[in-house]
Parts: C-alpha cells; sequence; structure tokens
C-alpha cells in the first residue's frame, strides 16, 4: 500500500466534497489528488529523483498539505521543519538531513545550503502548471518516507527516519483507538501546527471523509469563534492550548459541537483536565508518543479519564514495557524506563548509527522515560529519565512537582528545574506563568500545602511566558540556562 493510493482513492470516494478549507478557499477531494499529482510532477521535472530529502517549511494551510503528499507521491522523503524555528534551526536540519531542495515562505537567504529553493510564488506555479497525469512512484514499504526531528528539549535534536510502513501503522492506530469514530462529513479544526502533531490527523480524516478546516496560527478567541462558526466535531490540542481556551471569555456559554479532543506533545495537569472535562464533556483521548513512535505508545480513551495521571494503555499496534537497566520487564507498580516496540517505530536516526544502538536495543525502542504500569495495564509518566532530580538523596519528579503548581488557581504553565547546591544537591526551583495578577508567594504557600518538604520548590518564579520548542514543548533546559546565566550576573526580564 502506498500513500499515493489512500489520496486516489479518496478522491474516487468522496469526489466534490469539501477535504480542505482555509479561510475562504475550499479543495475538494479530488482537487486535492490532481494538485498534489501536478505538484509531485513538477518537482521531479526539475530535476529531482526519488529518494532526494525536500525540507518543508511552510505555515499552516492548504499549501502545505499539498507539498507535503506531492512529496509522498513522487518518491521523495518530506524533512520537516517547523516556521517558529529559527533560521539556524532550519539550516542546521537542511544540513542534517542532506536535503537537496526546500519549500519555504520566509524572506531568510537559504540558496547556499540547498540546490533547489522553492518560495511560496514558485510553488503555487508548480502546482497550478504541472503536468495533471497521475504521480505515483511507489517506494518500498520501509524505505525513508519522511524525516523527523527529535524536540530538541535536551540538546541537538536528531533527524528521525520513518517509513511508509510506520506512516500507515500510525493511521491504523488512529483510527482504531484516538479517533475511532471520525466519519464522512465530519470536520477537523487543525489549531496545532501541522509540521508537528496536528498534520497527523490529517490522513485519517482523508480516509474517512472528514472536512479539514485549517487555521494558520492558533489564537484561543479564534479557536472558539471558529469551532462556533463550523461546528467542528474534532481538534488535536496540546494543553497549553487547552488551558488558553479555558480563560477565553464566554467558554462557558459558547455553543460548541466536539465529540472527541484528542490532546498530547506534552502532559497535562490533573486540574486542567478536571476545568476541560466540566466545560467540553468527557470528549478527551490523550496520545503519548515521540519522534520516534510517532504519537503512537499509549492512549487514554475517554472512559478512562478516571485514571488520574494516567497515559493510557498501549495502542493495538504497539507493545509496550517497563524495563529495568539491565532491559528486564518489571512487575507491576515497579518504576523503570518504558519501551515500545512495533510497526510504528522508525528505521533509525538519521546517519547516526551509534545514537540508533542506544535508543532500540534488545528489539525496544527505550523512550527514556521513566514510569510505571499498573495491575490493570494502564501506564503512568512520571518524567524524561535525563530530568529526575536528587533533592537531599530523595528522588523529585519535576513533572509531579508541577502538576501540583498547575493546580493553583492562576497558574496556567509549570516549570522545575534544579539547580546546584552543596546541601541538597539539587535545590527545587519553579518558574510559572498564568494571569496577570499571579503572585509567587501565594503558588509557594499552595506548593508548600500539597508537597512533601523535600519535593517542594524552595522559590517560585513568576515569569510573563516560559520559552518552549517549536512543538509547544516547555522547555526546562531553557528556564534553567537563564536563571544560571542571570545569577552569575547577566539579566533577564521575568
Amino acid at each position: 500500500m502506498q500513500i499515493s493510493s489512500l489520496i486516489s482513492r479518496a478522491a474516487r470516494h468522496f469526489g466534490d466534497a469539501p477535504c480542505l478549507s482555509e479561510g475562504s478557499r475550499m479543495v475538494s477531494f479530488r482537487e486535492f489528488d490532481a494538485a498534489t499529482n501536478r505538484l509531485g510532477n513538477s518537482l521531479l521535472e526539475i530535476g529531482l529523483k526519488p529518494g532526494d530529502r525536500v525540507g518543508v517549511m511552510l505555515p499552516n494551510s492548504i499549501d502545505c498539505l499539498v507539498a507535503y503528499y506531492a512529496l509522498a507521491k513522487c518518491g521523495l522523503v518530506r524533512v520537516g521543519l517547523n516556521t517558529r524555528e529559527t533560521i539556524e534551526d532550519h539550516r542546521f536540519k537542511l544540513g542534517e538531513s542532506g536535503s537537496r531542495a526546500v519549500i519555504h515562505d520566509t524572506s531568510e537567504n537559504l540558496d547556499d545550503h540547498v540546490e533547489f529553493v522553492i518560495d511560496r510564488k514558485r510553488l503555487g506555479l508548480m502546482t497550478d502548471q504541472g503536468d495533471n497525469s497521475t504521480c505515483a512512484v511507489d517506494r518500498d514499504m520501509d524505505a525513508p518516507l519522511r524525516l523527523g526531528f527529535t524536540g530538541g528539549t535536551t540538546g541537538q535534536p536528531k533527524a528521525v527516519t520513518l517509513s511508509t510502513r510506520g506512516e500507515l501503522s500510525e493511521l491504523s492506530a488512529f483510527l482504531t483507538d484516538l479517533v475511532p469514530d471520525i466519519r464522512e462529513g465530519d470536520s477537523f479544526l487543525h489549531a496545532a501546527p501541522i509540521a508537528h502533531a496536528s498534520g497527523a490527523f490529517f490522513l485519517p480524516a482523508l480516509c474517512r471523509g472528514a472536512h479539514s478546516l485549517i487555521m494558520p496560527r492558533f489564537d484561543a478567541e479564534e479557536f472558539v469563534r471558529l469551532a462556533v462558526e463550523t461546528q467542528a466535531n474534532l481538534t488535536f490540542l496540546v494543553p497549553t492550548m487547552l488551558a488558553m481556551i479555558l480563560e477565553v471569555p464566554g467558554i462557558e456559554d459558547a455553543n460548541l459541537s466536539f465529540r472527541r479532543i484528542a490532546y498530547g506533545a506534552s502532559p497535562i495537569s490533573p486540574r486542567l483536565l478536571e476545568r476541560a472535562e466540566s466545560r467540553f464533556g468527557r470528549v478527551f483521548a490523550q496520545s503519548y508518543g515521540q519522534a520516534e513512535s510517532p504519537m503512537v505508545i499509549t492512549c487514554l480513551k475517554p472512559e478512562d479519564h478516571d485514571r488520574i495521571g494516567s497515559c493510557g494503555r498501549p495502542f493495538v499496534i504497539a507493545d509496550v514495557a517497563v524495563l529495568d537497566d539491565n532491559d528486564q520487564p518489571l512487575p507491576p507498580g515497579e518504576t523503570g524506563e518504558i519501551c515500545v516496540r512495533g510497526p510504528q517505530i522508525m528505521a533509525g536516526y538519521w546517519n547516526r548509527p551509534d545514537a540508533t544502538a542506544k535508543a532500540m536495543r534488545n528489539g525496544w525502542l527505550h523512550t527514556g522515560d521513566i514510569g510505571t504500569m499498573d495491575e490493570d495495564g494502564f501506564f503512568y509518566l512520571l518524567d524524561r529519565k535525563n530530568d529526575m532530580l536528587i533533592s537531599g538523596g530523595f528522588n523529585v519528579y519535576p513533572r509531579e512537582v508541577e502538576d501540583i503548581l498547575m493546580a493553583c488557581d492562576g497558574v496556567v504553565e509549570a516549570a522545575v528545574i534544579g539547580l546546584p547546591d552543596e546541601k541538597w544537591g539539587d535545590r527545587v526551583q519553579a518558574v510559572v506563568s498564568g494571569r496577570p495578577d499571579l503572585d509567587s508567594d501565594v503558588v509557594l504557600a499552595w506548593a508548600k500545602a500539597h508537597l512533601a518538604s523535600y519535593k517542594c520548590p524552595k522559590r517560585v518564579e513568576v515569569w510573563q511566558e516560559l520559552p518552549k520548542s517549536a512543538a509547544n514543548k516547555i522547555l526546562r533546559r531553557k528556564v534553567r540556562e537563564t536563571i544560571v546565566k542571570r545569577d552569575s550576573g547577566e539579566t533577564r526580564e521575568v
């Protein structure tokens, strides 16, 4: 099975029904198939060859998805770039992947880094004027389909090689577990970056005949307005976006029709989930995954959200276990590293065999996440293996502390870090952001009332916002670097 076959089949099945909308522009399933054919043929016509890597740096748009799936049709390998990243990030990723071309929407000069530079205007001409014949270059199921990148939350991102087999497995997992009731005539509102997690929901929508509505950029008030206007049935949000939506004036009375809200990319605090379910109902489904196993490790279904703190049970296609340092399975309740295997995982890190061998041992992908499994097979994430703090000889998991801080009224985001301390080893410190009147003393008092003394931050700071990755994940290392630099004599506005 090829991705091109899914697109042409959707065109036959759903024809002139709306496939994609962006503002006043609408593209039908038939038109999407034709546009991806023309662009795919144009890309091969300029001299690119199947297997070549092509960076795509476009904002949320119809053009972005046409580019993604034209590449899939013509045998080229998509290199995902996020417009929220810096030009230095883009140049690094283009170089790391050995990209021959880039499709972009930026004024920055990229000519020295690739052979072919395709800006938005040229992209439009290639899409409109390309050969209308079917474009369908078959590739081996395990050959590279696209290169993703790790989040870079702990260091330089690594390119992750993902195959057609993995993409089709992810699609099957979504339709089986995460959004099983998506159907013809539904509307899926894409508010999160398509270059990241939201883009993974396009193929499920396409295959089932659902209409994908695209927001060029996220704005909480605009999201609510569009959701009411279109009566969207499904969406994907990261927890920070959800917290912002719940602060929109009038949200309690808005006429919304969401039947399923998927969320993921970062942990959600129990208090935020409680508020969200109070407003939207039991419609939330959590997806836990990572770049190396995109979106598909465990799934917490709406009916299982009474399992506070759980990330769910394994997707049907995934085998998940908690292993010790010798890669031996641990019994329920024991803490170890969460590991996964299945057809959805990466082929390896691009041109990094040593890193691949370290991550994929004894048939398992080692996620770097610490967690447990209960007697019923539900998994619980404690934190990243490298983020655990040791304060006064006790293990402190930042995520646990962050969840408590997020339950404090007015807190929207939290990051907990460890700073070097002669007495404690790691001195626990927290940075939060939220409502304009947020008081650090109130947050600290809340923490002292709800945490063991060794877990409680010695200090809480209020910042206007916390540093995040292009995937909207809070960057603890950036928080730590900022505080260390400031306390060593440099300053920062908070």
